[in-house]
């Protein structure tokens, strides 16, 4: 037999040993070189998360431009109620990928596709459910958000015909998941490039050369989406990547292990986004040019944070394959290792907002004060980047134990008991000067209580899976 170190370089590339990484090594995470693995891991992720980005910003830049300000803000409106489902489904992903990694881990190739199946069965229920309710109550749900009545007519076009398509983003959401779950986060960066190019391509056929206006960048959307999907499951069906299996009614632990966990992971992402608006009530009390120039700061913001929120997700699934074998030695290394890399990355990133602040404000407003206000904002809070980065690892690491609730209570205290009042506070004794002062102190707190859980916690006598079973 030939050594892989005798093959040659391009070919030992092909099949997926690049840089001396063996294909076990690339999904087995329970053995080999660690800050090798969550380098490699971690990047496709980042740029994934990257991706995901633009395909928003995509959408909106062409109905902004297309069709003018009323049918963008239209589309902001649904874009709140997608957002909100949307983070539903992340957090029933990061129970998926808690459960499937450690099953992973474990090698229980009959637990992998039983749970598997179960997920499968859960999230079409659910997406069906949430896809009808959502269709029925669209109009109530953009009066409960006080849609203008010039934008009711187009929101809700938008809003029922995302909900029509909400099986795709469940769908290909979930793939990339089971993916990473078994240690490929290459593959799932195809689904979302395919998703995003026919998104960019086809929103203005739809929108302008069709003539459908806001309906047709609805239309667009899903069938970015729906190719997406469809793409990713022949793909994964065909080179038989993860062990997908003709649906089948699920046993009652299964049902009862996955909404165990999904449930509070499901609303782990509402409180951050009930948090957020919460904070941003702070923000409108000083005006139109602080929202603004918040607004500006906040877009550069959710792109900042991918490294760490990709390295987050990488800790997750990597520490989740050696928590099924209780391999606490390796776990403890992928918490260090993956800390360190956080704060080098996002210092990097945080110095380099500090210097590029303006510039980076200029992009989406020109008002003086508001850009005045966003450069101070992100200049203060930039340095406390890494801090926030600690909480996406920490609690990474805890959530891949299964310890959902546990994370829940961090999101708590994180969003309601230190970012909001804090918040409130130093902007009451600062000005709006003490919005980015008491964020960035929420942030630093909140990393020490990340730490202090994760230190002297209980999450490691979490058992979601007897040894035997």
């Amino acid at each position: 037999m030939i050594a892989a170190a005798e093959l040659p370089f391009a070919f030992r590339k092909l099949i997926g040993m690049k840089a001396g990484i063996t294909m076990k090594q690339q999904h087995d995470f329970t053995e080999g070189n660690i800050w090798r693995q969550l380098i490699y891991f971690s990047g496709p992720i980042m740029l994934t998360s990257l991706l995901q980005t633009s395909y928003q910003l995509a959408d909106s830049l062409w109905v902004g431009n297309l069709l003018g300000a009323t049918a963008l803000g239209a589309v902001n409106i649904s874009g709140t109620i997608i957002f909100t489902v949307l983070s539903f489904v992340i957090g029933l992903n990061n129970a998926a990928l808690t459960i499937l990694s450690q099953q992973k881990g474990r090698d229980n190739e009959e637990g992998l596709k039983n749970y598997l199946n179960a997920f499968v069965v859960i999230l079409t229920v659910m997406a069906l459910a949430l896809g009808t309710l959502g269709f029925v109550f669209t109009e109530k749900l953009l009066l409960l958000l006080g849609t203008p009545d010039d934008m009711m007519a187009d929101a809700s076009a938008y809003l029922q015909i995302n909900f029509l398509g909400i099986l795709f983003l469940f769908g290909y959401n979930f793939i990339s998941t089971v993916l990473r779950s078994l240690g490929d986060s290459k593959t799932p960066l195809r689904f979302v490039l395919v998703a995003v190019i026919m998104n960019i391509l086809i929103n203005p056929l739809f929108i302008a050369g069709f003539g459908l206006g806001v309906e047709g960048a609805a239309l667009a959307t899903i069938l970015a989406q729906g190719t997406a999907f469809f793409y990713g499951l022949i793909y994964v069906l065909r080179r038989k990547l993860a062990p997908f299996s003709f649906p089948k009614l699920p046993a009652r632990e299964e049902i009862k292990l996955i909404l165990s966990l999904g449930i509070p992971s499901g609303l782990q992402m509402s409180v951050i986004s009930a948090g957020s608006a919460a904070i941003l009530s702070v923000v409108t009390i000083f005006g139109g040019n602080t929202v603004a120039g918040f607004s500006a700061a906040q877009r550069l913001n959710s792109l900042v944070m991918l490294p760490a929120q990709a390295l987050g997700t990488a800790v997750n699934s990597m520490a989740g394959q050696n928590i099924g074998l209780r391999y606490w030695a390796r776990v403890r290394k992928i918490s260090i290792y993956g800390v360190i890399y956080n704060f080098a990355i996002m210092l990097v990133i945080g110095l380099l907002v500090v210097v590029f602040a303006e510039s980076g404000i200029r992009l989406f407003i020109d008002e003086e004060e508001a850009v005045r206000f966003g450069t101070q904002y992100l200049q203060i809070i930039a340095l406390c980047f890494p801090f926030l980065g600690i909480n996406f690892i920490l609690n990474g690491i805890v959530r891949a134990a299964g310890a959902m609730y546990q994370v829940l209570v961090l999101n708590i205290i994180s969003f309601w008991v230190l970012r909001f009042p804090l918040t409130w506070l130093f902007s009451w004794g600062f000005g709006e000067i003490g919005i980015a002062v008491g964020m960035g102190a929420s942030f630093i707190i909140s990393s020490l209580a990340a730490f202090l859980y994760y230190r002297f916690g209980k999450w490691r006598e979490k058992e979601i899976f007897s040894q035997t079973g």
